[in-house]
């Protein structure tokens, strides 16, 4: 799963990976209201994987799922184990699966 977001509007891919290619699946994306409009960058970013994740659920259940990101912060925060479950806490989705790239 790629995901991005700027300062008006987010959007994922999720795709997989075969012969070392990647090949899309499925696209979502979605324009920001005004309270994540003025949310900081890594709000914005988690919101956006969360928000992948709720859209892509049914392919994602049962797999191992790499996220491709490009919000270093967000790396090194999933990185953290102890940072993981207060950043999550509103959030519905395990995510001992999830891998960031």
């Amino acid at each position: 799963m790629m995901c991005d977001t700027s300062g008006l509007a987010l959007g994922d891919v999720l795709g997989q990976r075969k012969n070392n290619l990647f090949h899309p699946i499925y696209y979502a994306s979605k324009t920001l209201n005004c309270a994540h409009k003025n949310s900081t960058v890594m709000n914005q970013e988690l919101f956006i994987v969360l928000y992948g994740f709720e859209n892509f659920r049914a392919y994602l259940l049962g797999t191992k799922v790499v996220m491709h990101t490009d919000y270093v912060a967000l790396r090194y925060v999933m990185a953290k184990k102890e940072a993981k479950p207060r950043l999550f806490s509103g959030g519905c989705f395990f995510f001992k699966s999830l891998t960031l790239m």
